[in-house]
């Protein structure tokens, strides 16, 4: 009993400098966690003083993950380690990943050249290769996108950066084109009254740039006339629609056909053909 009271006397501090350390990391851990917690909370905050919504999510990443592997390094400060070689170790070994792992770097360096340049931001419309969608989130790794008919999209980044961006809605206005087919034997300038007219009765058609009208074509079966006019971005196809709807019935208004495609056939019947030239022949014999 001696003996064993002599060996728990002598662990004892051990044990208490073992316990206390496990204490103190997950006070750390907690305070760690706290921590993140508000810095995510302030990163957030940073859109009310200005900062583009686009970057929010990844400065937010960055700023809890950078939180975290700080409250790591001091845990294993806590627990003697030395934190410097540590330091060394996994910048080794995040090279050797980083090799294993370059799809997914591109990734991130596609990630921060959009974030740099900016060519699109969230709530923007965008096309690249064949995929349109509004933005909803720019990630380190992935672009998220909803498409017209509701579908969600996680595109790599390196895939949106590698293809050409059209952004739809980055401009504050937007050119409408409508092409108008008149028959041939109708008045062209009757035509170009009709698109006048229906420019004229849209509020919503801006007068700078002024709308042009032209004729676009001399088609197969009918009198192309061409209508440029502009609008506003968010009102493009709500005044496109309206345009294409009236103007069917403002061309009838004023006697204008819109002409089908027509073909002239001229059937021989070559058997005949032959009877009249044999006959034909017989008789100058």
């Amino acid at each position: 009993m001696d003996g064993l009271k002599a060996q728990l006397e002598e662990l004892w501090p051990l044990v208490m400098g073992v316990g206390l350390n496990v204490l103190w990391a997950l006070l750390a851990l907690l305070v760690t966690w706290i921590a993140a917690k508000i810095v995510a909370r302030g990163v957030n905050r940073l859109s009310e003083r200005g900062i583009d919504e686009t970057l929010i999510p990844v400065l937010e990443t960055l700023a809890v993950w950078g939180t975290y592997v700080v409250g790591g390094l001091v845990v294993l400060d806590i627990f003697g380690a030395n934190t410097t070689s540590l330091v060394a170790l996994l910048g080794a070994a995040g090279l050797a990943v980083g090799l294993a792992l370059k799809d997914t770097l591109a990734c991130i360096a596609a990630g921060f050249v959009l974030l740099g340049l900016r060519p699109f931001r969230v709530g923007e419309t965008i096309q690249f290769g064949s995929i349109i969608g509004t933005v909803r989130k720019i990630g380190l790794f992935t672009t998220e996108l909803d498409t017209p008919d509701g579908l969600r999209i996680s595109a790599p980044n390196d895939k949106v950066w590698g293809e050409t961006l059209t952004n739809f809605t980055r401009n504050s206005s937007r050119r409408i084109e409508i092409i108008a087919s008149i028959a041939y034997g109708d008045d062209i300038e009757t035509g170009m009254n009709v698109l006048r007219t229906l420019v004229a009765n849209d509020s919503r058609i801006l007068a700078d740039p002024e709308p042009t009208y032209a004729v676009r074509a001399l088609a197969d079966s009918s009198v192309n006339l061409h209508l440029r006019a502009w609008a506003k971005t968010d009102e493009y196809w709500d005044v496109y629609w309206d345009l294409m709807k009236k103007l069917k019935p403002a061309l009838e208004a004023e006697g204008l056909t819109i002409p089908f495609p027509q073909r002239e056939l001229h059937i021989v019947d070559t058997a005949q053909k032959k009877l009249v030239k044999d006959a034909q022949g017989e008789v100058s014999g």
